[in-house]
């Protein structure tokens, strides 16, 4: 864990704020990559995962964006009301688990609202590399959409491009035209809301954008019934023990209980750093992170929120 300071904090649009973190002691913090993120131990106890949103290039500070949801389950409000300026927060190091994909010829990068910050990140390195990309960064107002004098100042403000969805129709994106014959070696990137991602993801799909090509990160998991939830077990390869899966519980919280770690982070499904090896069984996949193709395999699963079709799985734990 690193201990960092919060050095600026600043209203970037309506109910939007950026925080410039910084060691204490001005010492360099640990390299990053663009589109990774860093967990936050938030003052009322929750840990948050944000994306970093400077340039990989800059050693002495990471910024994050942070938009304050009153609906959410508590930690945008309490980076918004318990975090300011010259206070302290425990941080991890950084990871990725949305990289830009270094082997394209173009990069086609879609932001929606606070998706912008992973793919602000990404248009830093681009640029700093020479590659061929546009920027497409949608948002329902202006007064709503962050870095959005950053974004025309930029020095690679000529490829960005702004959509306003209360503005005119001419504003407003396209998809289907921007995605229409994807080329060989292009590579999508796409980060916001659940309603925009899978319009982006739905329409490269239509356009016949192969998915190795695709690159997402959601912010948040979309609402799962649970009505037809039942019990299952779970048995651990290696140990051999078996472990009960209640209707109202999930794997990752029975086996923490019981001592037995799993890497975890968003608890959503949408990170994929809970991601187990299934030796056995066939999971109900639960998680936004997998490829549909990944999910047909059925050789590995997100304890944190998918269960069980078969009455038991065998994990490689």
């Amino acid at each position: 864990m690193l201990k960092v300071q919060v050095f600026h904090k600043k209203a970037e649009a309506l109910d939007i704020s950026s925080f410039e973190l910084r060691t204490a002691s001005g010492a360099k913090l640990p390299p990053f990559t663009a589109g990774a993120h860093i967990d936050v131990h938030l003052p009322n106890g929750i840990i948050r995962q944000y994306s970093l949103c400077n340039s990989p290039t800059e050693r002495h500070r990471y910024v994050i964006s942070v938009l304050k949801d009153s609906s959410s389950r508590g930690g945008s409000v309490s980076m918004h009301t318990d975090v300011d300026v010259g206070g302290f927060v425990l941080i991890s190091e950084p990871r990725n688990l949305f990289p830009i994909d270094k082997t394209a010829d173009k990069h086609l990068l879609f932001a929606g609202g606070i998706g912008i910050t992973p793919i602000l990140a990404m248009a830093h390195a681009l640029h700093g590399s020479d590659a061929d990309f546009e920027l497409h960064y949608c948002y329902r107002a202006a007064d709503r959409a962050a870095f959005i004098d950053y974004l025309k100042a930029a020095e690679f403000s000529s490829c960005v491009h702004l959509h306003d969805d209360s503005s005119t129709d001419d504003q407003r994106l396209n998809a289907k035209n921007l995605l229409a014959n994807p080329e060989a070696n292009s590579h999508l990137y796409v980060c916001g809301p659940g309603g925009f991602m899978n319009h982006i993801l739905d329409t490269a799909a239509s356009c016949g954008w192969p998915e190795r090509q695709i690159h997402r990160e959601f912010f948040a998991a979309e609402p799962v019934s649970h009505d037809g939830d039942h019990s299952f077990e779970v048995e651990l390869a290696r140990s051999g023990q078996v472990f009960q899966i209640p209707t109202d519980r999930t794997v990752f919280e029975v086996l923490d209980e019981c001592g037995i770690e799993i890497p975890s982070s968003c608890e959503q499904g949408v990170c994929g750093s809970c991601i187990t090896r299934v030796l056995d069984g066939i999971p109900e996949h639960r998680d936004q992170f997998m490829t549909a193709a990944e999910h047909a395999l059925n050789d590995q699963f997100t304890p944190c929120c998918s269960r069980s079709k078969s009455p038991r799985l065998v994990l490689d734990l």
